[in-house]
């Protein structure tokens, strides 16, 4: 028994020299710059910079309106004012939708005029006033489960209200009901559909987002309450009277136009790989409310600024650093989805990416999705970040948020940062996502911790894959 103790023991002395071995040996070689960079960002503005020039000089940027082009534009100028190297924009189309106008209305027993927002891609009234009964369901299951026709000439009412949490997983458990709600009440016979929006806050704002249509099913109008409307509206039913409703919209649902999308990409040119990449993401549009700060204005500031500060570097790291600012994210990925379309032989040279599109509060967690060897160099670099307050996740399954999980799922390893969004879906799709919303000194943090991650993964020379 002593023997196999003290054999037990040798081993995990052996073990921990092993580990020790190579505790700090990506980050060591790097430390003076990592040191550098991080002294530099967690002080500097450029970042909140960049979003305050795109959220006034651009605004909005609703893919087919001039400002989804002016926004291109913007962000070519930009990447060649802070230093990259090659800036160029790749082009594809999609189907246009156009918003429209809204009036919508609690008319008896009750009489108020309400905030709403037509949902991404809705049809409208065709010019015509629709006035029907309110039947209101808790979620959208319960709609699901509605009778066939049970909704023949009324209008379906989802009251289901999103939950706050640091990781916005409130959000999943809503949004369907914004996204299939419409096609669900269509078929058991509404009239049009209206919902409370996804959203966290009290505020009379309306949240907008994408819904989309089932092919075999009628196309009716949908919309969605500010969170106080959907209070009052649940208040009018309450009283046990009929309930009716009317809006009148001009959105435009699928129009068969065709709209340019384009995502401007640019690389800092890395010192001795140039054609292997790290990549940052961001998505450059918007809806049309708001001005697009946090969604996604931080976003394109905080891979922006975090490029321009490597490329100012005395030595450029080995690989190349390049931010894609993703077109026309907020109707379906379609600028993702045409990058890596258009990358699909070069995928290989993509040695890992992160993308923000997600939270407006201090980072705090960083999950990776690499191959096995590689979790020893990404341990090392969470080390070096723990003081910044981030912890490293016990998984390793990240494939890339929003944009990104397009080029993860085509092979690219993947670092997911998880922000502090408890006020993100306050402000998200909604007319206050404005610059004044953005949380300055966050900000400063999150830009340095991207720029650190960007130059550690361009200069260790890890294979992410392995």
């Amino acid at each position: 028994m002593r023997k196999t103790i003290t054999t037990s023991l040798a081993g995990l002395s052996s073990l921990i020299i092993a580990l020790h071995s190579f505790a700090g040996e990506w980050i060591d070689p790097q430390r003076s710059v990592l040191d550098e960079l991080k002294s530099i960002t967690v002080k500097s503005e450029t970042s909140y910079n960049i979003v305050e020039s795109l959220t006034t000089e651009v605004g909005a940027r609703l893919v087919g309106t001039p400002a989804s082009d002016k926004g291109v534009d913007w962000a070519v100028a930009k990447m060649k004012a802070l230093g990259f190297d090659n800036v160029w924009v790749e082009e594809s189309t999609m189907n246009l939708w156009e918003r429209g106008e809204l009036q919508a209305n609690i008319v008896s027993p009750f009489p108020h005029k309400v905030v709403a927002l037509s949902l991404g891609g809705s049809v409208g009234t065709s010019g015509e006033t629709v006035s029907a009964e309110v039947v209101q369901f808790d979620d959208l299951d319960a709609l699901k489960a509605a009778k066939p026709n049970s909704l023949k000439g009324k209008i379906a009412f989802v009251s289901y209200r999103m939950e706050r949490k640091i990781n916005g997983s409130g959000y999943g458990v809503a949004v369907g009901a914004r996204v299939y709600g419409a096609s669900e009440a269509a078929k058991k016979g509404a009239l049009a559909y209206i919902m409370r929006s996804v959203g966290t806050d009290d505020h009379r704002v309306a949240h907008t987002g994408l819904m989309l249509y089932q092919d075999d099913v009628k196309k009716i109008p949908a919309i969605a309450l500010s969170n106080p409307d959907a209070d009052l509206l649940l208040n009018s039913l309450k009283r046990d009277n009929p309930v009716v409703f009317s809006l009148n919209s001009t959105a435009s649902g699928p129009t068969g136009k065709s709209v340019r999308v384009a995502n401007v990409v640019g690389d800092v040119l890395g010192s001795e790989t140039p054609d292997e990449v790290v990549t940052l993401g961001a998505h450059l549009d918007s809806w049309d409310v708001g001005t697009g700060a946090i969604d996604d204005g931080v976003g394109v500031g905080i891979t922006l600024a975090a490029a321009h500060y490597i490329s100012k570097l005395e030595k450029r790291p080995k690989r190349s650093v390049r931010v894609i600012l993703f077109a026309a994210e907020e109707v379906g990925l379609i600028g993702a989805k045409d990058y890596v379309e258009k990358h699909k032989d070069d995928m290989h040279k993509h040695i890992i990416g992160a993308e923000w599109d997600f939270a407006n509060g201090n980072i705090y967690m960083m999950e990776p999705g690499v191959g096995p060897s590689a979790l020893n160099a990404i341990r090392d670099f969470a080390n070096y970040l723990a003081p910044m307050g981030v912890s490293l996740a016990s998984t390793n399954t990240a494939k890339g948020q929003s944009d990104m999980s397009a080029l993860g799922n085509a092979g690219q390893p993947a670092i997911n940062f998880s922000p502090d969004g408890s006020d993100y879906f306050d402000y998200h799709h909604t007319e206050n996502d404005t610059l004044n919303m953005v949380d300055k000194e966050a900000l400063k943090n999150n830009t340095a911790i991207y720029t650190l991650y960007a130059y550690f993964a361009a200069q260790s020379g890890v294979d992410f894959r392995k």
